[in-house]
């Protein structure tokens, strides 16, 4: 449930785009009416509903994991005012390439944020996360955490190659099932990783 949750965004994104396509002319009117009558290119009516759509549904999610919660995570933090500036921009200059860096800038202050905390505070953010479930060798830790950093660094330089080389249909695709796909087999090699060293705590 809690992943469904995270990716409720990217999914809303993802239908937003999808059912535009089928009437792009449709999508246009709306889009205009919700940018205060400004006209709008019927080719890039679908990407800029997904775009409101995303914003919306980023504030919404927010939103709520502050009401049940009294506090947000920094990421998600991040992630909205990512979503907010590209996405305005992207509505503002009626131009999809912005929307389009966004998942790779945030990819990267992951890589970043990990890295800073690894070689400048000396602290390893997923032992951080997961040692008071895990015991592991301090070079065991070290690994996984170098190869979080990478994963980071390959999906953000990946979603540029998707974005700028293919069309944004497929970039919307690749944005919802390239992204969570390539997650899963990360997370599943890591845990297969993490079994041949790991020892439960008492």
């Amino acid at each position: 449930m809690k992943l469904l949750f995270d990716l409720f965004p990217v999914i809303l994104f993802f239908t937003a785009f999808k059912l535009s396509e089928k009437d792009p002319s449709a999508a246009a009117d709306l889009v205009a009416q919700l940018l205060g009558g400004a006209a709008v290119p019927v080719a890039q009516a679908p990407i800029l509903l997904a775009t409101i759509v995303v914003i919306l549904a980023t504030v919404a999610q927010i939103g709520w994991v502050w009401f049940r919660h009294g506090k947000v995570d920094k990421m998600l933090w991040v992630s909205l005012v990512l979503v907010v500036v590209f996405g305005g921009l992207t509505l503002v200059f009626q131009d999809e390439n912005f929307i389009k860096w966004k998942p790779t800038i945030l990819y990267w202050i992951f890589a970043g944020s990990m890295a800073f905390t690894a070689l400048v505070l000396k602290k390893n953010a997923i032992r951080a996360m997961l040692g008071e479930q895990l015991e592991l060798p301090e070079t065991v830790w070290s690994k996984v955490n170098l190869s979080w950093i990478g994963f980071f660094l390959f999906m953000g330089g990946l979603n540029l190659v998707v974005a700028f080389n293919f069309p944004t249909d497929t970039w919307v695709n690749f944005k919802l099932f390239g992204g969570m796909g390539l997650m899963l087999v990360f997370v599943l090699v890591q845990g297969f990783f993490l079994s041949r060293h790991m020892e439960d705590k008492p």
